[in-house]
């Protein structure tokens, strides 16, 4: 595998360098096509964005039709930048915060999915105040357990969602939370699950449950969300689902519910199984060397961007599938492929079979397109986020830049420990971070004295939004009609500004 889309991963490296992540849209296109063909339409799919929120990904979905899954403010903010409707939106989350929950109702989202009784009062509250009557289903913890599951979220004490048996009692539900549409029910059993008929059973089982639930509470459904769970085959000796397989069952086991439940569809969230084969961790080559009789290629990714091939959550080390993206070679033996991190963790491929590894060489870890930068350590050891590129249409785009160590210095502050030092809290007022945010470049050189017009060449748009950034990052409130033109002549004067606020504040 040297190409992608007819491009070579030596030219996308060359032009966008090294670590980065590479996703084929074309990949995801097929496969979310596929997915949607084979389903009954009202089989509804909502991408689900922890595997990876990226917006370009997220958009490209979007614009193919699917919903999204988002369980957390950062992630809803990231679908609707991505262009994906609010009311294509469903909410989850066990830990939802007042300020997530209100802008949930206040956006009209597809439906808020309710994790416990004191959350459903706090929606039902906001509401209220709101004047809105916002759409809610109930996560139901089933009482049974799941096969199959890597990650298993149901049938036994959970965080997530809300116990069967205290669901089945609570049967004034509907008429206790007066402000609240509640539409349905979500029953999510597991995930990376590879056997189809497991998929299938569990399937059978939940919308059996719902159908219960929502008689005993005299809910009106008009939706079950089913969750995600599909697995992809990562490791020797696994396979993937068989497609065919689960899809008929899922369709089965839907129609038969939905001629009981006329006004509902079911809601699946697809999230690993619609990106995961689209993505290369792409690697550079820094160095080789032998250690005791084994041989190790230390590359300049590691932990930082891919915890997954590290080894997430599991005790037994197995090797994501790992290639020579160079060129072509014949195997040469067993490699250990590491990172650049100070842990003898740092183990992306344990003794694998792999050609001759030579510094300079190019290594990828496939099958990555989910959970790869987002479920990593990021910033240990001061690495940072690698860069990701979307190839769409033969085209290799840039969607997300590779993290500086400036970027890892912006959001920190320096307390000052001069004698004297920290009094007029001097020490958090920099304003030259928000200004390079503005420009999108780096400034070289950026004094007290540089004039904000003249050298920075700051237009009146670009005004609004550095006070935008510095009302966000100073938590200070501008007000727009005590603001003068001499506020914003140099660097000084307008840090002088933010002082003053943050003295009055």
């Amino acid at each position: 595998m040297q190409e992608i889309q007819g491009l070579s991963f030596t030219d996308i490296a060359e032009r966008f360098g090294t670590p980065a992540y590479v996703y084929d849209a074309d990949e995801i296109t097929a496969t979310y096509r596929r997915l949607r063909g084979a389903f009954d339409e009202r089989i509804q799919l909502f991408y689900s964005l922890k595997p990876n929120p990226n917006i370009s990904v997220v958009g490209l979905l979007g614009s193919l039709g699917a919903g999204a899954e988002v369980c957390s403010l950062g992630e809803l903010r990231s679908a609707l930048a991505a262009g994906v409707p609010a009311d294509r939106i469903l909410m989850t989350g066990p830990g939802k915060s007042v300020e997530e929950l209100t802008e949930l109702v206040a956006r009209d989202v597809r439906a808020v999915i309710c994790e416990s009784f004191a959350e459903l009062r706090t929606i039902d509250e906001i509401a209220e105040r709101l004047g809105k009557r916002p759409k809610v289903m109930l996560r139901v913890n089933p009482a049974h357990g799941v096969e199959g599951g890597r990650l298993t979220m149901a049938g036994r004490p959970r965080q997530f969602g809300i116990d069967e048996d205290l669901v089945l009692e609570a049967t004034t539900t509907v008429a206790d939370h007066p402000h609240l549409d509640i539409i349905g029910v979500q029953i999510y059993t597991g995930t990376r699950i590879l056997d189809a008929e497991v998929i299938v059973g569990n399937t059978e089982r939940a919308l059996d449950l719902a159908a219960k639930v929502a008689t005993k509470l005299g809910i009106h459904v008009r939706m079950v969300d089913l969750g995600g769970g599909i697995g992809l085959a990562y490791f020797e000796g696994e396979s993937d689902p068989d497609e065919e397989v689960f899809v008929s069952g899922i369709n089965r086991a839907a129609r038969r519910f939905l001629e009981d439940h006329p006004d509902a569809i079911i809601a699946m969230e697809p999230g690993r199984y619609l990106v995961g084969t689209a993505g290369v961790c792409v690697l550079r080559v820094r160095y080789v060397k032998e250690s005791r009789g084994q041989r190790y290629a230390v590359t300049d990714g590691g932990s930082n961007m891919n915890m997954s091939a590290i080894g997430l959550g599991t005790y037994v080390k197995r090797n994501f599938p790992t290639v020579l993206l160079s060129d072509e070679r014949p195997l040469d033996g067993k490699w250990s492929v590491t990172g650049p991190l100070l842990t003898p963790t740092d183990v992306l491929t344990k003794q694998a079979e792999l050609p001759e590894l030579r510094p300079g060489d190019l290594v990828g870890i496939l099958r990555m397109g989910a959970y790869g930068p987002t479920a990593s350590i990021a910033y240990m050891n001061g690495q940072g986020y690698p860069a990701e590129i979307l190839v769409v249409d033969g085209v290799a785009h840039l969607v997300r830049e590779r993290d500086t160590p400036d970027d890892l210095l912006r959001k920190q502050r320096l307390v000052d420990f001069t004698e004297g030092g920290g009094e007029d809290a001097d020490g958090r007022v920099d304003i030259r971070p928000a200004i390079a945010d503005v420009l999108g470049r780096e400034v070289s050189e950026l004094g007290t004295d540089s004039r904000l017009h003249d050298d920075l060449h700051l237009d009146s748009l670009s005004m609004v939004e550095l006070v935008a950034r510095l009302e966000d990052e100073f938590k200070i409130v501008v007000d727009p009609e005590a603001l003068t033109l001499a506020h914003f002549a140099t660097v000084d004067s307008l840090t002088a500004y933010v002082r003053s606020r943050l003295d009055e504040q």
